[in-house]
């Protein structure tokens, strides 16, 4: 197995942190640039230097749950699917419980990209997509900020990709705890779907 660590201008000691785990770890490679590019143009610079058979994102911020990566893998390994994505919104396990209004926002932007895409997905925004690196190595990703998920989705549902997707638990973070995603994110995500299925 094998850890990218791509720091997009963090200004805390997550840098020194991930370093020192690279000089602790072989298998722990650290990518960072001084000026955040955003959360699209730090997964690219991950994609793209992942060397392993499967590839996953894991958020610093642990909203979601590292375990639940194994059980998404399931699909992958079994020769089933190219992509598997994990949803919040199917999932037994443990959620917390936070905005209505980020609830609702979510799942209208989910149905803006289902009928774009013709995907029946319940949880587009997501960030537990695992891939083969067959797949993702040959998607161009465009977007740097947090369009990045509807590009995604957009362009995996263009190539007739076989999507799973499997309920995951998710602990959500508040804007006091560092919550950035917002109104604005939403709006580009409406104005760039039809562009990315067209």
């Amino acid at each position: 197995m094998e850890i990218i660590i791509v720091d997009d201008g963090s200004t805390d000691k997550s840098l020194v942190i991930a370093q020192e785990l690279a000089r602790q770890h072989p298998n722990v490679t650290v990518i960072s640039w001084e000026i955040n590019q955003g959360k699209g143009a730090a997964l690219r610079a991950g994609y793209l230097a992942a060397a392993g058979d499967f590839v996953a994102v894991q958020d610093a911020d642990l909203e979601y749950d590292p375990g639940d990566l194994r059980k998404l893998l399931d699909p992958l390994m079994a020769g089933n699917a190219d992509v598997v994505l994990g949803s919040r919104f199917t999932s037994v396990g443990a959620h917390r419980v936070l905005y209505f209004w980020h609830y609702l926002g979510n799942r209208l932007l989910t149905f803006i990209s289902n009928m774009f895409t013709d995907l029946n997905l319940t949880d587009m925004e997501t960030c537990y997509k695992v891939f083969t690196r067959e797949v993702i190595k040959n998607i161009k990703i465009e977007e740097n900020r947090f369009g990045f998920e509807p590009e995604i989705v957009a362009k995996i549902a263009h190539q007739r990709l076989r999507i799973y997707e499997m309920g995951i638990s998710y602990s959500g973070r508040t804007y006091e705890e560092g919550k950035k995603i917002g109104f604005k994110d939403g709006l580009r995500f409406i104005l760039y779907s039809p562009v990315q299925c067209a």
